[in-house]
């Protein structure tokens, strides 16, 4: 589920920000507080997934920092709640969080800027606007979406806030596999791939008439391999409650996932 791992990244000049400190792992942790050597000031955490958030307390006893997030939940403990647009900005670090819900409702991505005079920043050559995405966007892999945290609806329009925000990305650097140099091409390539599966969802139900999700899942994920079903269901069912709420499906309880669903849209899907 992690590909390569959970990246852990350390930002800043003088005084340094860890963004998703990952597991509660004491040698990986101890890796943190090393390459940190006595500057680490803030904690930062995407999401309160077991991947990304559990480390941050045992990082914070070791370096005494802050941990910042998005809300105190799934054992992860905030001395710092922030939302959307909150910016961290001191001497040689710029970041701005940026609420991105979807994959999880408390999720935030991080805008480093390295061109913001204000926090004693110019830089001329190089990526100058970075994106910390977490699971928002990962590199060789699309996202699951499981309700009833996920939501298809919110995450297609967080991919299109990323996608849009002025001035522009140059850089995302995921949570998971290597940083990718061209965000426009990788969210736009995203937001294709959803739409096509949605389409696929929908076809499916239109031509069926009812099913479960189930019956839908061996046609709408035929691309993917088997052993990955029981996870594509989830995102199946992100997809259907996201057409329950565009009325071109129904169902008698869209919070059931092993419920009935019927199409209910006129012409083709």
């Amino acid at each position: 589920m992690t590909g390569p791992g959970t990246n852990t990244y350390l930002v800043g000049t003088d005084d340094l920000a860890v963004i998703d400190p990952g597991p509660d792992q004491p040698d990986h942790l101890d890796a943190i507080a090393e390459a940190g050597d006595g500057r680490i000031r803030w904690i930062l955490v995407t999401h309160t997934h077991p991947d990304h958030a559990p480390g941050a307390s045992g990082l914070a006893r070791r370096t005494g920092a802050s941990r910042l997030g998005f809300a105190s939940r799934d054992g992860f403990v905030a001395d710092r709640t922030i939302a959307g647009g909150f910016r961290l900005r001191v001497p040689g670090l710029s970041v701005r969080a940026i609420h991105t819900p979807g994959h999880a409702p408390n999720h935030l991505c991080y805008l480093l800027d390295r061109h913001d005079p204000a926090a004693g920043l110019s830089v001329d050559d190089g990526p100058r606007r970075m994106l910390f995405s977490g699971d928002h966007v990962m590199q060789g892999s699309t996202v699951v979406i499981a309700p009833p945290d996920g939501d298809m609806a919110d995450y297609l329009a967080s991919l299109r806030l990323v996608r849009h925000l002025e001035p522009a990305v140059d850089v995302i650097a995921p949570g998971h596999g290597h940083p990718m140099d061209d965000p426009a091409a990788t969210i736009d390539g995203y937001i294709e791939h959803r739409l096509r599966r949605e389409e696929k969802v929908a076809d499916g139900l239109r031509v069926r008439g009812t099913g479960t999700i189930d019956d839908l899942l061996p046609g709408v994920y035929d691309d993917v391999d088997p052993e990955r079903h029981p996870i594509a269901r989830r995102s199946l069912w992100a997809h259907l409650r996201k057409l329950a709420a565009d009325s071109k499906v129904a169902a008698d309880d869209v919070d059931d996932v092993d419920g009935v669903w019927r199409w209910q849209g006129t012409g083709p899907a």
